[in-house]
This record gives C-alpha cells, structure tokens and sequence, in this order.
C-alpha cells in the first residue's frame, strides 16, 4: 500500500471517528478524491479489519460499527506545532503545513467525547485570523516552505540574501530563530550560525529577498532566553523609529490632539504629546513631530483639515496654505 494511500485510509478513519455517517460526496471532498475512490477505499478498511460500512438512504452515510475507535490519535510534532498555528491558514499553506494542521485537528477531533465533537467546527464559524493587510493581494515567497523548515526543526540554513538596490551577498550559514508575518510581508528572525561577524546579534530578514536555501542537516542550540515576541516588538519599534527623519512643528485644536495617533506614528504622536506645554487661550497646544519626510506628513497631517495649523518648516505651511486657497476656490461660494 503507497505510503500517501496509506495516509488518506488513516484520514478517513479519523473524519468517521470523528463525523459519523459522511456520505461519498463528502469524504470525496474532504480527502481529494473521487467517490470512487472512497468506495473503493471504505472496501480496502473493512478488508483490512477496520469495520466501516455504508448505510443507504437519505439519512445514510458510512460509519464505523460499534464504537470502533482507533489509536492513531497521538499527534506528531510536526502536527502539534501546525496545531497551534490553526487559524492563519493562509499561513499555515504558504509554509507548507496545511496537511500537517489537517492531520492534527482530525486527531483531536477524534479523541474528543462526542458532545465536544462540534467544538473546533464552531469555533471556526466563530473566530478567524485574517493577517494580511487590506488592499494587497499577499504573495506566498517561493523559498518560505523552505525556510519554516528550518525553523520548526533548528536546522542550519544557507543562504543568499538580496538587499534593495544590490546584488546578491555572499552565501552566509544562519542559525534561523522564528518567523513572523507582518500585514502579508514573511520575515525571518536569525544570527550567524557562529555567532560571531556582524550578524553576531539577531537580525531580520525579509524571506522574499533570499534568492537560494538550503536546508543544514547539522542543527544549532537554540538560545532558549529568546523570545521572538518580545524581540520583534523591540525590534518593530525601533524601525518605526528610524524611518521618521523629519521634524514638523504644528499647533493642534483639542479635536486635533484625540486625532492625531490615528493619521501619523501612533508612538510619536504620544511622545510629542506628552512633551507639550498648556494650551494656549484658544485651546490649541503647540507640539514638535518626528515624521518620516515632509510629503507623507503633508499627507497624513491634510486630514486633519481646520483642526490644525503648520507652524514649521515654512515650505510645508506653504503647501498647507495653497491646500487652504484651493479648497476656498471650490466651497468659497457656496450658499
């Protein structure tokens, strides 16, 4: 018997398990095959010993006799870990552990009591992840399933990186901690296998950037003091820190103030917030904002509208300003 035969015979056991009376049609759909096939195979089980059998009529379906249950519900790591990870299953496709999270939730399913048996079924009618962001359509890096290999087994990885704007670096050997998906963009968190040079220290690389991969047999020690969590968030912060380059000066009414988070840096909004002095006698604070550059504040700030004014720098209240005249064109004569 084929070894992936062999596996879909244990799925349909487990889905009967689990879901008594499935009809052709839906175990067809369930396991990727024709209902044929499931004939077929429901015949191979009970040939095998396993006492499957099928009821006719509208009501019918097949089912295993008299509580049979099976043993096979011990959960491979690969399973446990793809487990955890059920609801991205986006995800968990890209990496290449959507049979290895089907496998698992089969088997818990399986070792549910039966008035428990609907319980993941109604979660997923409740509850779903959806990580990527609006207005892009994501797309899988060729190199990922690779990659998260490594990951989920502490293997060495061998790799080529492309940064922006250069050509291919050297190939480097990288010890690869943790994946992270961000709004659809996969990134890999790693060291230098060694330890030593500049990646020494954790570094995060874009996955769509490795250009080759090889999966190490040899495995690293894991440094079991490294929170992948807590490292991006640091990690996140600091790169949201060093993209804002530019300094405006604004005066903000107190509308401006509750909005201001929501349009620029939610962090240094904050910070240039709590760094304010009193308002002044029409209500209004004065405040010094980090940004990124002055066209994308001219962009996140012109929401604001009359709640706010540019102070500085003069070539940005310039820009506000013929905003200002343009807008008074338009509506100037309105009754």
């Amino acid at each position: 018997m084929g070894g992936m035969r062999a596996a879909r015979l244990i799925r349909m056991v487990l889905l009967l398990q689990a879901r008594p009376g499935m009809t052709a049609a839906e175990l067809s759909r369930e396991l990727g095959v024709s209902e044929r096939t499931v004939t077929r195979d429901a015949g191979a089980l009970s040939d095998a010993g396993i006492p499957v059998y099928a009821e006719r009529g509208r009501a019918g379906g097949y089912r295993l006799v008299g509580g049979y249950r099976t043993g096979l519900t011990g959960l491979a790591r690969d399973e446990a870990e793809a487990l955890f990870l059920s609801g991205l299953p986006s995800a968990l496709r890209e990496m290449g552990l959507a049979d290895a999270a089907s496998a698992a939730r089969l088997k818990v399913s399986a070792a549910l009591t039966p008035a428990l048996r609907d319980a993941p079924a109604g979660a997923g009618r409740r509850f779903h992840l959806d990580a990527p962001a609006w207005y892009q359509e994501p797309v899988a890096p060729e190199l990922l399933p690779a990659v998260a290999d490594a990951v989920r087994r502490d293997r060495l990885l061998l790799a080529r990186y492309r940064r922006p704007g250069r050509e291919d670096g050297p190939e480097r050997e990288l010890a690869p901690y943790g994946l992270v998906l961000k709004a659809g963009v996969w990134y890999l968190c790693a060291r230098a296998a060694d330890g030593s040079g500049p990646e020494a220290d954790f570094r995060v690389y874009r996955v769509d950037r490795f250009t080759a991969v090889t999966v190490s047999a040899t495995p690293f020690v894991r440094d079991e003091g490294f929170d992948l969590a807590a490292f991006w968030e640091e990690r996140a912060a600091a790169f949201a820190r060093s993209l804002l380059r530019d300094e405006v000066r604004l005066r903000l009414s107190a509308e401006a103030v509750r909005r201001l988070p929501h349009v620029v840096d939610r962090a240094a909004a904050e910070e240039a917030l709590e760094a304010a002095g009193p308002p002044d006698g029409d209500g209004w604070v004065s405040v010094t904002l980090p940004v990124e550059s002055l066209d994308v504040a001219y962009g996140q700030l012109l929401g604001l509208g009359p709640e706010l004014e540019v102070l500085g720098p003069a070539a940005l209240r310039e820009r506000f300003a013929g905003a200002a005249a343009r807008l008074h064109a338009l509506y100037g004569d309105t009754p």
